[in-house]
């Protein structure tokens, strides 16, 4: 069986992320973010999500996350904060960019074969929600959408299946969110 593990960070939208994952006929389970690596590889998900959550991942004492993870060989998607501290966990470069999207946001995809963006259209309204901001992506990661204040709002390692999103694809105000998480 499919198993999907939504790796919470906190975030208010956890048990939203794992329904929209059973809406796409994928069972899923929350676990918390200070699960061992070796316990999550036990469960042998067929993919992981890492949720969003409330600090900032420069805070001392926020949450953070395994490298080791990366290494499952099953495809991991940040979402939000989940975004951030992959790129964090991987040589890539979170900040404070200055400039906060709260709200619809007008979505470009720069890479339409992007997997998260197959047949999605190149111009999209989705849901941000953050202060923070990947401004470098890990090395291997490319960009692949962007909006006027956010340059890095997806990336993916398609190598690797390493995916993700600086908006909530989650929540029904992301229109083709649910497209995107199938993908």
């Amino acid at each position: 069986m499919d198993k999907v593990l939504v790796i919470d960070f906190g975030a208010q939208y956890a048990q939203l992320i794992a329904r929209r994952v059973r809406e796409c006929h994928v069972y899923s389970e929350i676990v918390p973010h200070d699960t061992p690596v070796a316990a999550l590889a036990d469960m042998r998900p067929s993919g992981i999500i890492l949720s969003g959550g409330p600090k900032s991942v420069y805070e001392p004492g926020a949450p953070s996350v395994d490298p080791r993870l990366f290494d499952l060989g099953v495809p991991v998607l940040g979402i939000c904060y989940g975004q951030q501290a992959m790129a964090q966990a991987l040589g890539g470069e979170v900040g404070h960019t200055g400039i906060a999207e709260f709200g619809k946001t007008d979505l470009r995809v720069s890479e339409p074969n992007a997997v998260l963006f197959v047949e999605a259209p190149t111009e999209q309204t989705v849901w941000m929600s953050h202060n923070d901001a990947v401004v470098r992506p890990p090395e291997g990661f490319i960009a692949t959408a962007s909006t006027t204040a956010c340059p890095v709002a997806a990336f993916e390692d398609r190598e690797r299946g390493l995916y993700g999103v600086q908006f909530h694809v989650e929540v029904s105000h992301t229109p083709k969110g649910l497209d995107l998480l199938k993908n």
